[in-house]
């Protein structure tokens, strides 16, 4: 199996202005999604945050980056829209990403979706269960039925996406609300997978479950095919011969 090269990009905010959230998280978000990765072995592991040159993401990080991982909530409106667009040409050259939570609102998942991707939403620590719906799937291996989640943020429908590729997931919650968190699609060369859990006040990314799906996720992204498709070719030289135009 070859190695995957994983970049983890967080907006790192809340875990360094919240004493309660650096207690959950005290190496950021992204430090626990590395830790899993990391356990899980196969990955090469990087890390970029929004206030680091470039905004964590030079040319050459993304482009010795096999899938994106992308968390962000309160400063999407401070990503760069010359980021966002070489990140988008990258994904439609062939590199993976997945969005997690609240990175449903950042401005490149928007510009992949197409669509507002606005969704109902409710903080009441409530329980999530997210039933599997494709057991046979890369991204679901070694999985039951669902995953619980004592506590975690209600997401709600309408979710304002294009229908999916797939549906992996459906999540039901204590309140009666249910939500499409899990959903795959292909954009240009590149796979893009949502998934939903991971409110910053919880500890879902220690969780060795939630650790497995995003570690099945970055290697069903993992680029099949790397090509550019920022520029249109012209072919002057046809495969066979052309018969002289009738008149």
């Amino acid at each position: 199996m070859e190695t995957v090269r994983v970049t983890i990009w967080n907006e790192f905010r809340h875990e360094r202005e919240n004493k309660e959230i650096t207690a959950i998280y005290p190496e950021g978000i992204h430090g626990a999604i590395a830790a899993g990765l990391r356990a899980a072995g196969g990955f090469e592991v990087a890390v970029g945050t929004l206030d680091e040159p470039e905004q964590g993401l030079s040319d050459r990080r993304l482009a010795e980056t096999d899938v994106l991982i992308w968390w962000g909530h309160v400063a999407h409106a401070e990503v760069d829209d010359r980021l966002v667009e070489r990140v988008y040409q990258r994904v439609l050259s062939g590199m993976g990403l997945i969005v997690l939570h609240s990175g449903h609102f950042s401005k490149i998942f928007k510009r992949l979706m197409g669509t507002n991707c606005s969704l109902l939403w409710r903080e009441a620590g409530e329980k999530e269960r997210l039933w599997n719906l494709a057991p046979g799937h890369e991204i679901t291996q070694g999985l039951g039925d669902y995953i619980e989640l004592e506590h975690e943020e209600m997401y709600g429908e309408r979710f304002d996406i294009p229908e999916p590729d797939r549906l992996i997931f459906v999540s039901w919650y204590a309140g009666g609300e249910v939500f499409r968190s899990g959903c795959v699609w292909e954009r240009g060369n590149g796979r893009v997978f949502y998934f939903k859990p991971g409110h910053e006040s919880y500890p879902v990314y220690h969780n060795p479950e939630i650790q497995r799906v995003i570690a099945n996720a970055c290697r069903w992204a993992s680029p099949r095919v790397v090509s550019s498709t920022v520029v249109a070719r012209q072919v002057k030289q046809p495969l066979e011969q052309i018969a002289a135009e009738r008149r």
